[in-house]
């Protein structure tokens, strides 16, 4: 896939089928998370990768404010990626967490790497931390950024509806529409 189909493909899958991720593609995907930036080139990230079922069942009861689709996903999906960071190998600048932000970088190539290799992903970030932290046996001074579960969907979804650029970004000053030419539509 070129860069922007994978971009217009990346959607929230919520359904998976049983089948387990090849290891080439999952080396691919780490390998790009691996590539990510971070600050000052720290890389405070980790990424826990469970494919034990009773763990993903466990992990499933974390989801805080659960529809009961995203649970469903983490216990379904043949794998979960969980993205962990230390702030103190991170950086703090103007009360700004820098190792969220590396996290999050991290965890966009995966999942976009995920979606050049015909694998969906849902992020979910409305987790119980201690929770996942105690069955993960992850150390306390280590923050839980969120998760995500790996697979061949068995949905076919859109994107959601596209946002109006006027309304998101702006040129030069605030409210300073920028002109769509040349945009996709």
């Amino acid at each position: 896939m070129q860069f922007y189909d994978v971009v217009e493909n990346r959607v929230s899958v919520k359904k998976y089928k049983n089948i387990p991720l090849k290891q080439d593609k999952l080396a691919r995907m780490i390998n790009a998370a691996m590539m990510s930036p971070s600050w000052k080139d720290k890389s405070s990230y980790k990424f826990l990768l469970v494919d034990d079922q009773l763990k993903k069942e466990e992990l499933s009861k974390t989801v805080i404010n659960d529809t009961t689709e995203a649970s469903n996903a983490i216990a379904e999906a043949p794998m979960v990626a969980v993205v962990v960071a230390d702030p103190a190998s991170s950086g703090v600048v103007a009360d700004r967490q820098y190792y969220l932000v590396d996290s999050a970088i991290a965890m966009e190539h995966f999942v976009l790497a995920a979606t050049n290799e015909g694998y969906g992903t849902c992020w979910i970030a409305s987790i119980d931390e201690d929770k996942i932290r105690e069955i993960l046996s992850i150390p306390n001074d280590y923050r839980v950024v969120a998760m995500t579960p790996i697979g061949e969907g068995t949905e076919i979804k859109g994107h959601n509806p596209k946002k109006n650029v006027n309304d998101y970004v702006f040129v030069n000053k605030w409210n300073t529409p920028f002109t769509n030419q040349g945009l996709r539509s």
